[in-house]
């Protein structure tokens, strides 16, 4: 009997930690590159989400917290479109987990309710050399399709993480979209799998170790948009917005600073956000995805980081 790597103190059966390196039966970690996802109620992002990461990665693994909105099933289709069933793990996480900030605090480590242990978890299912942590919000432009696919093979006898821009974007119709280039959004995505690169808890959420060995790779701006719907409630998996700030919580505080102008009409306003319009009969996420990005002018930010 293989004794797990970390047990979670509620003795769930099938919710220890066993980190695949030392799955003996596995073998060793496969060359390439795998995107994890931890979603819930993601089923509306989906359709556009998927589909360019299965064409950048070798393989897909998607853990679905609770979700009452068919995500599941939507991922299982896209998939099936795709013929790519063989590159794709669905696994289920029915634990309801604390909000980042002050719930998050008050939750131990080794709980299934804690992010830590619910990260840990989903990226034990990770059988590739490099593991790349992705939301169920985040799409790929086709630059970024080309660049994570060039990288999940060069970085095959690196250590190296890749730190990948993203651009938030504020959906507000099929045909109208805000797009935040006030600060450049910087974030590790993309890790080697192995012992010096799992989750530990922070104040407000979990963080993922790297060594300081580890190369450290900024890839373009321009790669990823991160979808935010204004009729949905984007900020539920907080504890609190009361407590985002300019220090602790920059990006957070600037996300509710952005809502806040277009919610009260003067959006076009606020330094760095820009209203974009589709042309008739493309979706806004389509029109961004596939021409605004690759055609806007570089650099995209004005500010470096954030």
């Amino acid at each position: 009997m293989t004794l797990p790597d970390i047990a979670n103190r509620e003795g769930l059966e099938g919710y220890d930690v066993l980190w695949p390196w030392r799955r003996a039966a596995d073998g060793p970690l496969a060359p390439g590159l795998t995107c994890v996802f931890r979603v819930k109620n993601e089923a509306r992002n989906l359709p556009w989400v998927l589909p360019p990461v299965f064409e950048a990665v070798q393989h897909v693994v998607l853990v679905d917290n609770g979700s009452d909105d068919g995500t599941a099933e939507v991922a299982r289709r896209v998939v099936a479109e795709l013929g790519a069933e063989d590159r794709f793990t669905l696994a289920s996480y029915p634990h309801r987990v604390a909000r980042a900030g002050a719930e998050h605090l008050a939750t131990p480590p080794d709980s299934v309710h804690s992010l830590t242990h619910f990260y840990n978890w989903s990226f034990s299912h990770v059988r590739t050399a490099y593991s790349m942590k992705w939301d169920g919000d985040m799409v790929l432009t086709r630059e970024g399709v080309d660049a994570l696919r060039d990288a999940s093979w060069q970085l095959e006898r690196t250590q190296a993480v890749l730190v990948i821009p993203r651009h938030p974007v504020s959906v507000e119709s099929e045909s109208v979209a805000w797009i935040d280039l006030g600060y450049r959004f910087l974030e590790p995505w993309v890790y080697p799998t192995g012992p010096e690169t799992t989750f530990v808890k922070a104040f407000e959420w979990e963080v993922r170790e790297w060594p300081a060995s580890a190369r450290r790779v900024v890839l373009p701006e321009g790669l990823v948009v991160e979808l935010k719907w204004l009729d949905t409630d984007e900020l539920t998996h907080w504890s609190s917005t009361d407590a985002f700030d300019a220090y602790r919580t920059p990006r957070k505080k600037r996300e509710l600073d952005v809502l806040r102008a277009i919610e009260s009409g003067v959006g076009e306003g606020l330094e760095g956000l820009f209203r974009i319009q589709a042309p008739p009969g493309v979706h806004v996420v389509d029109h961004l995805t596939s021409t605004w990005m690759a055609t806007a002018p570089r650099p995209l930010c004005l500010r470096l980081d954030y």
